[in-house]
């Protein structure tokens, strides 16, 4: 007699996914039978988006900068959803900002720290309650130094990293089963890249590193894999010499 065994559906939001890594990530946890749940501002992309996936989607207009409104609508997505395995914070946003302006480093402020912030507490409340989950969060080789062109990118990233040791730490403590990722890129073609071509990866190459990185439940990755010499030698060099690099 045969033996019948059920299938388990596992679901995983995106926030971000109207672009970029979170696109292409989107894509690759589809690929792997989630149900994913995509999160942006911009709606129609993700209305677009959610129709090319091979898997059953949702879509949640959401904008990180209201924290509290991103909140209740990740409540509403993960009911619709029936629970959520697996939460990737991929919206972020940067500005070259050499007047040091304040609306632009606040706005960073409210989108990278704070929004990242909401929705990592969170998630972390969801799986906590479920007893298992997994977050991943997108920080960036940035953090390893300041950048007076756009420093509060740069200081946003260290926070996203930090944040997330944080978390691993409380994650390891506790009862249920969260794992906790860290991923770090380089240079990505995305609209967050201002410019800079130098070890460029496409959205494509990252998003299939960081889905590896998923299934294999790593604590922290770097995208590519090459940045992880350039963050050792950011972390040996003095200051003055990262300096020079903007003069």
């Amino acid at each position: 007699m045969a033996l019948l065994v059920a299938r388990v559906t596992r679901t995983a939001v995106v926030v971000g996914a109207s672009s970029g890594i979170g696109r292409a990530l989107a894509h690759e946890l589809a690929a792997d039978g989630y149900e994913v749940g995509l999160a942006a501002r911009r709606l129609s992309r993700l209305e677009s988006l959610g129709a090319d996936l091979p898997t059953t989607s949702y879509v949640a207009r959401m904008d990180l900068s209201d924290p509290d409104d991103a909140r209740e609508r990740m409540d509403r997505l993960a009911d619709a959803m029936g629970g959520v395995d697996l939460v990737v914070v991929s919206a972020g946003v940067g500005f070259e900002n050499r007047a040091l302006e304040w609306e632009a480093e606040r706005d960073t402020v409210d989108v990278n720290v704070r929004g990242f912030v909401a929705l990592a507490t969170w998630s972390m409340a969801h799986f906590e309650a479920r007893g298992h989950g997994h977050l991943v969060g997108i920080s960036s080789v940035a953090e390893f130094f300041g950048n007076p062109v756009a420093p509060a990118y740069n200081a946003s990233k260290a926070f996203v990293s930090r944040y997330l040791d944080g978390l691993r730490s409380r994650a390891s403590a506790g009862d249920a089963e969260v794992t906790v990722t860290d991923v770090i890129p380089g240079f990505v073609d995305t609209e967050m890249a201002m410019g800079k071509t130098f070890w460029m990866a496409s959205p494509e190459a990252a998003a299939a590193q960081i889905r590896d990185a998923i299934r294999a439940e790593r604590s922290r990755v770097y995208v590519t894999r090459r940045w992880r010499l350039v963050a050792l030698l950011l972390r040996l060099l003095p200051e003055s010499v990262t300096r020079r690099a903007f003069d």
